[in-house]
C-alpha cells in the first residue's frame, strides 16, 4: 500500500426494509426505501468533489441503486448458507474475497480515488483488510446504511480517513 495517492471510497447501500429493522440481508436482494434512495442521492456532492478513477459495486440492487446516486452472529458464524448456488461463506472466505477487491483496487489508486459500494459486513471486513487486521476484526466498526467512508495511507501505512460519515444535505 505504499505511495497510494487516492482514497478508498467506501460507499454502503442505502436503507431497506430490513436494514431499518436491524435484519441481515445478506443474498436477498430487497430494493432500497425512499429514504434510502434520499440517502444514496445525498452522497452524489461528496462523490462530485473526487476525481474517481474507478468504481466497483455489488451486483445487489440495493448497492446499484446508491453507486447510481436466532443465536446466528455473522462474524463467529459466517454467512447462513442457502440453496447450492449459494453454499455460504466463512469470515475467512469474505476476508479472502476482499484481499481480492483490494489487489484489484490498489493499483488504481496511484490515478486517483477507487469507489467500493457494497454492503456493511463486506466493507467491515474489507476495512479490517486494509488496516491488515483479521477479517473478523470487521466487527469492530460500525458502518450504518447510506454512509461514506474514506481508506487511505499516512506515513506508508493504511489508516482509515473517515468513518460511517453521513450525507450531507443537498445545498
Amino acid at each position: 500500500m505504499m505511495g497510494a495517492m487516492g482514497e478508498l471510497i467506501l460507499l454502503r447501500h442505502g436503507e431497506t426494509e430490513w436494514s431499518s429493522s436491524g435484519r441481515h440481508t445478506g443474498r436477498t436482494d430487497i430494493p432500497l426505501t425512499a429514504h434510502g434512495e434520499a440517502a444514496a442521492a445525498a452522497l452524489a456532492p461528496a462523490l462530485a468533489r473526487r476525481q474517481i478513477r474507478a468504481a466497483f459495486t455489488s451486483p445487489a440492487t440495493r448497492a446499484v441503486r446508491t453507486a447510481e446516486r436466532p443465536g446466528w452472529y455473522l462474524w463467529r458464524d459466517g454467512v447462513i448458507p442457502g440453496d447450492a448456488a449459494h453454499p455460504g461463506e466463512t469470515v475467512a472466505q469474505v476476508g479472502l474475497r476482499t484481499d481480492a477487491v483490494l489487489a484489484r483496487a490498489e493499483p488504481l489508486l496511484a490515478e486517483g480515488d477507487v469507489a467500493l459500494v457494497a454492503h456493511g459486513h463486506v466493507l467491515r471486513v474489507l476495512t479490517a483488510r486494509w488496516l491488515q487486521l483479521d477479517p473478523d476484526d470487521g466487527r469492530l466498526f460500525r458502518l450504518d446504511t447510506g454512509t461514506f467512508s474514506t481508506l487511505g495511507t499516512e506515513h506508508g501505512y493504511p489508516v482509515i480517513m473517515t468513518w460511517n460519515t453521513p450525507p450531507h444535505p443537498s445545498r
